[in-house]
């Protein structure tokens, strides 16, 4: 009997989702990653919803909660740091999420626990790629030939292979105009267990989240943005300086901080949209296919989520690639549409410019977390949600 391969192009969450059930499943995978080793580090991201119940099917969900960030809720801050509102994170999936996590220790966790036989590939991308008639090939940058049944395309939300085997016109990515600057900061004794959020005038935050590294996670992000992506290291951190230097609260002590960090990371956040997620052999998981940015959230959930039902529906589809892709995209589009659907005017309430528009959002925001509004207000922070039970892997695949 044939035995089955996949190249799965991307290690992070998706990918590595995808290579652990196509493994389950006795699939032979390959992964390709661009980076020249396993990434750690990160920002915190979360696991909520439908993404539970792949964790536990997994056998993953307490190696996760034990590597948490030991946040224990959320709340906004002013100038001098007291606090104003806290945010709803009573419950599983409330702003502070019951499996916080940092995106570095998530992948981590679910590497080591990879069936095994997945192969990695590391320095290396794809170059280019061909469908045939009985199989892809695929050729990379360092000339490696490889011919399998299946290709899954989870890079970030700018994949190169996604634009090589797609046509542009199925393929909308739309520039939100926000930035966001992300690094790793010395925690100090004001820190406490909390992710503290401070806004300013001219549409600027300033986070810092606690994490089990014994220091902090700091994000500026801001709009509108300034191109900020397209400068070096530099050039970049003297732009945010300017833009930051009257923000107030901890924004000299986390200005200091990036200029020393090592783990730095500029985003303009765009959203990704496709009219498909298939083509041929070809299939999206994650950023790549569908990036929600942190406007929306979940999408660490929905990468999770996309590798169970990609593997669910190429086992209940034996033989019949298209009908398997089909259904996935089928089970899937739902979820990543709900999370895709911003809010009206959401941008707006999340980066007031004026010292009006600031007291405008904290009055709407002591509303939406007064008691009669409360459940409404935690009902915002939940992704990933569906009364649809996960597709069955026949045979549990175990």
């Amino acid at each position: 009997m044939h035995e089955r391969s996949a190249v799965v192009s991307g290690a992070s969450i998706a990918g590595l989702s995808a290579a652990f059930w196509l493994r389950r499943l006795g699939w032979q995978v390959t992964v390709i990653e661009r980076a020249p080793a396993f990434r750690d580090g990160g920002q915190n991201v979360d696991v909520r919803g439908v993404a539970r119940e792949v964790l536990h099917r997994m056998g993953l969900f307490d190696a996760v909660k034990r590597q948490n960030t030991t946040e224990t809720g959320t709340v906004l801050v002013d100038a001098s740091g007291a606090v104003t509102m806290e945010l709803p994170s009573d419950g599983q999936d409330g702003a502070t999420a019951e499996l916080e996590v940092l995106r570095g220790d998530f992948a981590r966790i679910i590497h080591d626990g990879l069936p095994p036989g997945v192969t990695f590939v590391y320095g290396d991308t794809v170059e280019d790629v061909a469908d045939g008639p009985g199989d892809v090939r695929i050729v990379t940058a360092q000339g490696r030939e490889l011919r399998c049944d299946l290709l899954v395309i989870a890079e970030g939300v700018r994949s190169a292979t996604r634009d090589r085997v797609f046509p542009a016109g199925d393929v909308t990515t739309t520039d939100l105009d926000v930035t966001m600057v992300f690094g790793t900061i010395p925690r100090t004794p004001g820190d406490d267990d909390r992710w503290r959020w401070h806004n300013a005038t001219r549409g600027r935050q300033i986070h810092l989240r606690p994490d089990n590294h014994g220091t902090t996670r700091a994000i500026l992000a801001y709009s509108p943005g300034d191109g900020l992506t397209r400068l070096d290291r530099g050039e970049a951190l003297a732009r945010l300086r300017t833009r930051y230097a009257d923000a107030g609260w901890e924004a000299p002590r986390v200005l200091d901080a990036f200029d020393t960090s090592d783990d730095v990371y500029i985003d303009q956040l765009a959203q990704v949209r496709m009219a498909s997620w298939h083509r041929g052999r070809t299939v999206m998981a994650g950023d790549a296919g569908w990036c929600v940015t942190p406007m929306g959230g979940g999408g660490a959930s929905l990468a999770l989520t996309s590798g169970y039902v990609l593997a669910a529906e190429l086992a209940r589809h034996p033989g019949d690639t298209e009908a398997a892709l089909t259904a996935y995209e089928a089970w899937m589009r739902p979820l990543v549409d709900d999370v895709q659907s911003l809010p009206r005017g959401l941008k707006h309430f999340a980066y007031p410019q004026t010292r009006t528009g600031l007291a405008l959002r904290h009055l709407a925001g002591k509303l939406l977390t007064s008691p009669p509004l409360r459940p409404l207000a935690a009902k915002l922070t939940q992704v990933a949600e569906t009364g649809r039970e996960l597709p069955e892997i026949p045979g549990g695949a175990v």
